[in-house]
This record gives structure tokens, C-alpha cells and sequence, in this order.
């Protein structure tokens, strides 16, 4: 209550314990601004609290909720685990804030980092027994500045060139005909950071995708799961040409059962992720990150599933709205821009307000 620029830090210990809406009540009832992991997404809602809403933190997670960890005088970590990439480098990280932990395993407590206040239990209980205790604050002049910042710093990328399509905008139109309210999932690597940027989340247990485990291929076994428990729901499995192609196998098991799930792949030809690091830390020195693709569409109807092939940014919204009103599995193959990077990036060994931009800011 007596803290000036608060910041809740939102893992994805919020979502196992069921506690999305007493975060989200916390958070209302405090006014205090809201920051999530990867696999936090969907613990707080992003466009219907979207004064409140940070979005992902970390490596590459929005430059205002990195300026704002950094900014903050209280950090309020609740299911989260202080990771390497969401830290950056650990004794720089949130320097002037006292840091409250509330987590149901007690080793998980000061392991990364040092905290002021541990707090061992459930997050649902823990935030229960914490909601009668937190006063209203306006807290006007930190939320100036957070304005500030989102305006400064959105997430945003470069207007691609005529004939080419952006991943960036691939997920910004799922979003919109989605309207935000699809499961998504996703593999590893550039399409996944990009899904978690530019996908507006708002329900817990929307985002499916691996975490710190670093599974390439999950996202499409995972879509067929969400698919085949939530018959009442879109799934999009939102995947990299390399992720898909560890697994795509499964649209036999697809196809067999009419499972619905689609799948939007961003066909780069590279293995993406890999060959940023190769562009900005080894000087382009590209080694087995170039791949030489199928088609998938072709793949994917040579499985009996359908296949939708796009490469003009002109039919990508018809592209989608067909992928998404198709019965049964659907794979829709995007050949998108080659050497996009994921921006913001904090580099290894960077701290959290060291971010590059991509000449963007």
C-alpha cells in the first residue's frame, strides 16, 4: 500500500493454482500494473485491463514492462521462478524495488534472486487472504510513466516490402479473426516469442506452448490435445517450419480421429531462432540454421489433411478465414519474410533495460 510504482510479476505457478481472478481482482483493487512470463500468459487479461496489462517481460518481452521491473519500487512475484530470461543480468535486476514472493515451493525462494519477503503457499490462497488488505492507490504519475513508455516502445516491426508477408502481421490477423480468444500453441523458437508478443491474451490456459523445457515440435501434438479436450474451442497451433517438421507426423493421427486443429506455420526456411543469434553475435556465419522445406500444404494433403499454401500478403486474411472455417485438420504454410529478427532482445549477459531495438526505437 505504501509503494509508489508497484509492479505484480506473474507466473505460471497463477494459472496451476486456478488464482487468474484473484489476480485479477488484486490488481484491480490496488491499481497495480501487471507483468506476466511466457507461461503466464492468460493469468491477467490483457484487453479488458489493458491500462493495467505490461504484457510478456524478459528477453524479449516488452521494452515497458522491462522499464518498469527496472523502475519499480515493490515487485510482487507470484508463481513465477526469477529466470534467466526474465532477469537478464541478475545483479542489476530491479534495483530499487523490494521484491515479495509468494510461492508453493519454498526451494523456488531466493534461489535466483534475493527477496525482501517470502511468502510459502498456494498462489489462490495466498492472494485470498492479501485481497482485504489492499488499499485503492491512483498512483497517477507511475502510470504517466508507463503511458510514456508503451507509447514510446510499443511492440511494432518494419513495414515489410511489397510482396512480402511479416510474421508479425501473420499473428496480428489470427488475433483479430480470432478475436483474441482462440488456444494457441506453439513450438519453439522466433514464432514462438512473436506468438506471445502479438497475440492478445486473455483467458489462462490459452497459451500451450513448452516453456524453459525448449520443446521443439510440441505445438502440434499439444493443438491436438487442446483440440481433441476442448471440442467448444478454436486451436491454432501457431509453429516454425523447423518445430513443425519434428513432429508433423502426428496429422496421420490428425486425419485419422478429424481432429480440428489448424496450424499456421511461418515458413522462414531457417531454423529461425538459431540463425539470429548467427546473424548478431557470429557475424552471418549461418551453419545449419538454412533448410531446404517441403511444402507443407502438399505434406499436409498427402496426409488426407488440407493444406493451404500463402505467399501474397493480399491473401492472408482470406487465407486464415478459410484455414478457420474449414472442417477438420487444416495446415496453412506462410512463407514469410527470411531474416526477420524477434525484437526487443535482451542479449545474454545484458540487463533488463539493455535491450536492442532493431534500430526501431
Amino acid at each position: 500500500n505504501a509503494a509508489e510504482r508497484p509492479v505484480l510479476y506473474v507466473g505460471g505457478g497463477v494459472i496451476l493454482a486456478n488464482a487468474a481472478n484473484e489476480l485479477r481482482e488484486l490488481a484491480r483493487k490496488g491499481n497495480i500494473p501487471v507483468t506476466t512470463t511466457l507461461l503466464g500468459l492468460g493469468a491477467f487479461d490483457e484487453v479488458g485491463d489493458s491500462k493495467l496489462a505490461l504484457h510478456m517481460l524478459g528477453m524479449h518481452g516488452s521494452a515497458y514492462a522491462n522499464y518498469a521491473v527496472q523502475g519499480s519500487d515493490l515487485l510482487v512475484a507470484v508463481g513465477a521462478r526469477f529466470d534467466d530470461r526474465v532477469t537478464g543480468k541478475l545483479d542489476t535486476f530491479a534495483p530499487h524495488a523490494k521484491i515479495i514472493h509468494i510461492d508453493v515451493d519454498p526451494s523456488s525462494i531466493s534461489k535466483n534472486v534475493d527477496v525482501d519477503i517470502p511468502v510459502v503457499g498456494d498462489a489462490k490462497a495466498v492472494l485470498v487472504e492479501m485481497l482485504p488488505l489492499i488499499e485503492h492507490k491512483p498512483r497517477t504519475a507511475w502510470f504517466e510513466q508507463i503511458d510514456k513508455w508503451k507509447q514510446q516502445y510499443p511492440f511494432q516491426y518494419r513495414p515489410a516490402a511489397p510482396g512480402i508477408i511479416k510474421p508479425q502481421q501473420v499473428i496480428e490477423e489470427v488475433c483479430r479473426l480470432t478475436d483474441s480468444n482462440a488456444i494457441i500453441c506453439t513450438g519453439v523458437g522466433q514464432h514462438q516469442m512473436w506468438a506471445a508478443q502479438f497475440y492478445r491474451w486473455r483467458h489462462p490456459r490459452q497459451m500451450i506452448t513448452s516453456g524453459g523445457l525448449g520443446t521443439m515440435g510440441y505445438g502440434f501434438p499439444a493443438a491436438l490435445g487442446a483440440a481433441f479436450g476442448r471440442p467448444d474451442k478454436t486451436v491454432v497451433d501457431i509453429d516454425g517450419d523447423g518445430s513443425f517438421l519434428m513432429t508433423c507426423n502426428e496429422l496421420a493421427t490428425a486425419a485419422e480421429y478429424n481432429i480440428p486443429a489448424k496450424v499456421v506455420i511461418l515458413n522462414n526456411h531457417f531454423q529461425g531462432m538459431v540463425r539470429q543469434w548467427q546473424e548478431l553475435f557470429y557475424e552471418k556465419r549461418y551453419v545449419a540454421t538454412p533448410m531446404t522445406n517441403p511444402s507443407f500444404a502438399k505434406v499436409a494433403e498427402a496426409f488426407n489433411c488440407t493444406g493451404i499454401d500463402v505467399k501474397d500478403p493480399k491473401d492472408l486474411s482470406d487465407a486464415i478465414r478459410r484455414m478457420l472455417e474449414t472442417p477438420g485438420p487444416v495446415v496453412m504454410d506462410v512463407h514469410v519474410e527470411r531474416e526477420e529478427n524477434v525484437y526487443p532482445m535482451v542479449a545474454v549477459g545484458k540487463s533488463l533495460h539493455e535491450m536492442e531495438m532493431g534500430g526501431m526505437a
